[in-house]
């Protein structure tokens, strides 16, 4: 699955990467794919809910060495 955007948050604590990652989804049209890279653990947990929670489709979340990769289709 190859993603329209991929954002790199890296270094980001909550809530900054969910503002973050809703920020880029608003640039995005229906149907498109976002691809989130970060490195909090806490946000792997809070990103996808919050996603979720505005109507969006998470696809995977998983982890690709130190870091988590999720994957959101937006609503």
């Amino acid at each position: 699955m190859r993603a329209d955007r991929t954002i790199d948050i890296r270094g980001e604590v909550c809530p900054y990467t969910f503002v973050k990652s809703k920020l880029a989804l608003e640039e995005l049209e229906s149907g498109q794919i976002l691809e989130i890279i970060l490195d909090h653990d806490p946000a792997v947990e809070n990103v996808p809910r919050s996603m979720e929670a505005d109507g969006h489709k998470v696809l995977s979340v998983k982890r690709v060495g130190k870091d988590w990769q999720i994957l959101v289709r937006k609503a």
